[in-house]
Formats: C-alpha cells, sequence, structure tokens
C-alpha cells in the first residue's frame, strides 16, 4: 500500500481547496492499493523560505519546516489540489514544495486543478514543472474542475461521473508509479 498525502495547496481565507481535496480524499480512500490521508497546507503556517540552509542539507532550524517535512516525508505519493491564481499555482504550494528537498525524491505525484473555464490547468502544467524538478515523477495525468465555484453547494463539490472517472485514472497511474519507484528509495 502507498502512502497517498493528499496537499489542500491554498491557504486563503476564503479557499474553496478544502470542498476539491474532501471529494480527492473521498475516492482515494476507496481506491485500492492507497492508504489515503489528507494533509491542509494551512496548518503548517510556512514563511516564505526561511531556513538558512539549503533544503538539501535537510538541516532545519524552524518547528513549521520540521513538522512540514516529517509529514511529507511519510508520503510514497502525492496529490496536489491547487487553484489557479493568475495563471499559476498559489505561491504557498511553490513555496511549501521548495522548502524541502530529499522529503520528495523519487515520488510520485498527481494534480487536480480547480478554476474558471480552464479548471487551473494551466497552474497545472506549470506546477507538474517544479513537481519534476523537485525529483518527482509527475503524472500526465490531471484532473481540473472548471467553474469550480458553481458545483460547491455547502462545501460540498458536487461532481459527476467523468471527473470521478478522471481522478480513478490518476489513482490508478499514481499506484503503477509508485509502487514502481518504491524499490529506488532504497
Amino acid at each position: 500500500m502507498l502512502d497517498l498525502k493528499i496537499v489542500i495547496g491554498s491557504t486563503r481565507p476564503s479557499r474553496k481547496g478544502p470542498a476539491v481535496a474532501d471529494w480527492v480524499h473521498r475516492i482515494a480512500s476507496s481506491h485500492a492499493g492507497v492508504t489515503a490521508e489528507l494533509v491542509d497546507l494551512a496548518s503548517f503556517d510556512l514563511p516564505l523560505l526561511d531556513e538558512p540552509n539549503h533544503p538539501a542539507m535537510q538541516k532545519y532550524e524552524h518547528a513549521h519546516t520540521k513538522a512540514w517535512s516529517a509529514k511529507m516525508a511519510e508520503g510514497d505519493a502525492y496529490v496536489f489540489v491547487t487553484p489557479e491564481y493568475d495563471y499559476f499555482a498559489p505561491a504557498s504550494l511553490v513555496n511549501a514544495l521548495q522548502c524541502l528537498s530529499k522529503e520528495w525524491d523519487r515520488k510520485v505525484a498527481g494534480v487536480v486543478c480547480y478554476g474558471g473555464v480552464s479548471g487551473g490547468l494551466r497552474s497545472a502544467q506549470e506546477l507538474r514543472l517544479l513537481i519534476a524538478n523537485q525529483g518527482m515523477m509527475p503524472l500526465k495525468q490531471t484532473v481540473p474542475v472548471p467553474f469550480f465555484s458553481g458545483k460547491i453547494e455547502e462545501g460540498t463539490l458536487e461532481t459527476n461521473e467523468e471527473m470521478e472517472k478522471g481522478l480513478n485514472g490518476m489513482l490508478d497511474e499514481l499506484v503503477l508509479w509508485g509502487e514502481a519507484l518504491k524499490p529506488l528509495r532504497g
């Protein structure tokens, strides 16, 4: 079984990421091959790159970075749930990825994105590049949620069959890649 961390990438007070991530967590929790945990980036309160040492050294001095590192190190695989802010992933998620290094090595990551007409696909594409540069295997399967605000009722994302198929397909790939990469981490 892969330890899957589903990361809510937005930290804005008015964010809708928790509703999207709850849906991902619900589907992933019943998916064969993973044990899924929802991780709220906002709960780590990470400042902008405040560690004096390069992340590759893993000489973290601050409690928030140590906690973030420990939680991400547990994972074999990740699904990053991201909005699209100005055609890009939120700075909070970019910062969270960049403040660690070795924790990401040879692990697999998928992206579920949400936004307007593009469903957040532009932010997902940029995020996948950063994921690759961090030493992870970014899946080509991305799950977009277009016009998300009209699909959230009382904090719950209303989905359809195609969205569910897309997410399950991405999770299938995540399991294949995650199991293949496990031996490489030794």
